[in-house]
């Protein structure tokens, strides 16, 4: 009895963490200065390892026009619909960082950019740290995303 037990626990332990690398589902995105939900956003891991998000769900703010197409976005994004546009693209899992994610795009359709990207899941796997910028790092704006249900 205690064996299984001691099985169950080690089984629920690595569980866990093959879980919180994981970021295929539904996310939330947060708007990191108004803190509304702006978008949901269905991130899919592809064959070479990396991982895609595409929007299945556009909010706007209170009296802002609803966004339909990507009317300042750089091709191939120009004219795209809102609805079905990959956002998130290239986000592979660093293999020695465990939950850290880089080398991805992100495109921000309300503004027309295409910026660098990185990323940390958080070890519950339920929150999505996305760090958008231009060169380094520090020149750039973050955003929280949270899993959905």
């Amino acid at each position: 009895m205690k064996s299984l037990l001691v099985a169950l626990s080690c089984f629920g332990l690595f569980s866990t963490f093959a879980h919180a690398a994981d970021l295929n589902g539904v996310w939330r995105t947060i708007d990191d200065k108004s803190g509304i939900v702006r978008a949901h956003v269905k991130m899919e891991k592809q064959p070479d390892g990396s991982y895609t998000g595409t929007i299945i769900e556009d909010f706007p703010a209170a009296g802002e026009t609803p966004l339909t197409k990507c009317n300042n976005c750089p091709a191939p994004y120009t004219n795209k619909p809102i609805i079905g546009l990959e956002i998130l693209k290239g986000f592979k899992e660093e293999a020695n960082n465990p939950n850290n994610f880089s080398h991805g795009k992100v495109l921000d359709p309300r503004h027309g950019k295409i910026y660098n990207g990185k990323a940390k899941l958080s070890s519950d796997g339920r929150k999505f740290r996305l760090r958008g910028y231009v060169g380094v790092s520090m020149l750039g704006r973050s955003q929280t995303w949270l899993r959905k249900d």
